[in-house]
């Protein structure tokens, strides 16, 4: 997948025949209320600036940033970028040599894949089941930390809304920026239901949450059972955590931490393989390929204050998970780390091409102090 980073005036028209859709204006839905964050980018013709996945003959995709008097070059030809600007999606625009291409917006999860990333992304498979099993609903709030490159804050803060909360937690700056700058340019603005701070959650967590006040947590870290006593006093009764995990060993570690702690119910835990399915004439089979293991997922709820969790009946006994108090890291649990070199050219391009848009710089933060400047990176 190849991807390259790189308003239209409002007009008048005559009145509209009987039965003819009427004109909605810009910012505004068709009920008059103002229109949701993002809405706005996601319909109409093509403009300068919309992100184009572009579909070849074989199913190739190619995601580009429509700019005028720019071109497209493939080894097969090229077409100029204002051949697109101006047509609706499900266009058909054909390079030099004659390849067609589909031109259409990428959906969130094709966006999600195709984006600039630093750290690995939440697969989209994963974001839905969090977001429906967690039931995460318009006006929520949410806390969520380990931001990575920003895949799973998209999803939130479309369930959300404009009308709720989410408030991420991110331990490096570096990513942060790279995941500001993503959801910016997904969204074409700064998100208002979003704040982004830095530091590690157990530290800032209690300050930008009074305690009981939040209804729903998302953890995506390699530890998250050092953050239980955090979570548990800023979510409310009944509120819902989530953690993704990638192994079995973090799996176990933080379901025993859970019931030895007694404020949440039982955990439950599962992952999500997709698999895909080839469509052709009376040849309809699996795909060769498909989404296998990404990680675990695990979900409990909060107790009422001063009541007991109840006994799990069969239970192993105590000794049959020995835990041994130590630092994890990402090469402890077999991921591949992600080079300081890496992250830094992610963040400068993906933070250049948001500064191009016009869309940064206006994003609320809360920045808890680390000490790590952008000389130490």
């Amino acid at each position: 997948m190849t991807d390259e980073l790189s308003s239209a005036a409002p007009s008048t028209s005559a009145p509209s025949a009987p039965g003819a859709p009427t004109a909605v204006p810009a910012g505004a839905s068709a009920t008059g209320r103002p229109e949701p964050t993002g809405a706005q980018v996601r319909r109409g013709p093509f403009r300068p600036g919309d992100r184009v996945q572009l579909t070849d003959p074989r199913g190739r995709l190619h995601t580009i940033t429509l700019t005028a008097g720019a071109a497209f070059h493939t080894h097969r030809g090229y077409f100029q970028h204002d051949e697109i600007i101006g047509q609706t999606e499900g266009s058909v625009v054909t390079t030099t040599s004659g390849i067609e291409y589909l031109a259409l917006r990428p959906l969130l999860s094709d966006y999600t894949l195709s984006m600039p990333r630093g750290a690995a992304v939440v697969y989209p498979k994963d974001a839905g089941q969090i977001v429906a099993m967690a039931d995460i609903y318009p006006g929520a709030r949410v806390i969520e930390a380990g931001v990575g490159s920003g895949a799973l804050t998209l999803s939130l803060l479309r369930a959300v809304g404009d009308g709720g909360s989410l408030h991420s937690i991110e331990r490096r700056e570096d990513f942060a920026d790279i995941a500001r700058a993503n959801v910016e340019l997904f969204f074409g603005a700064p998100h208002p239901a979003w704040e982004l701070s830095i530091g590690d959650l157990s530290d800032v967590l209690p300050t930008v949450a009074e305690p009981g006040s939040v209804d729903r947590v998302v953890l995506d870290m390699l530890a998250p059972w050092e953050n239980l006593e955090a979570v548990a006093g800023a979510l409310a009764p009944g509120g819902v955590l989530v953690c993704y995990v990638a192994t079995t060993t973090q799996l176990s570690r933080l379901a025993e931490d859970l019931r030895d702690d007694g404020r949440f119910t039982e955990p439950e835990a599962w992952e999500t393989m997709v698999r895909g399915w080839h469509l052709e004439g009376l040849a309809v089979r699996p795909q060769h390929r498909m989404v296998g293991h990404t990680g675990f997922l695990l979900t409990t709820r909060r107790m009422a204050d001063g009541i007991d969790a109840p006994v799990r009946r069969r239970r192993p006994s105590k000794g049959s998970y020995p835990v041994v108090e130590e630092e994890w890291s990402a090469e402890d649990l077999g991921e591949r780390a992600v080079s300081d070199k890496k992250v830094r050219r992610v963040r400068r391009d993906v933070t250049a091409a948001a500064a191009e848009s016009g869309v940064t710089g206006s994003s609320q933060d809360v920045s808890a102090d680390t000490g790590a400047h952008d000389d130490d990176l």
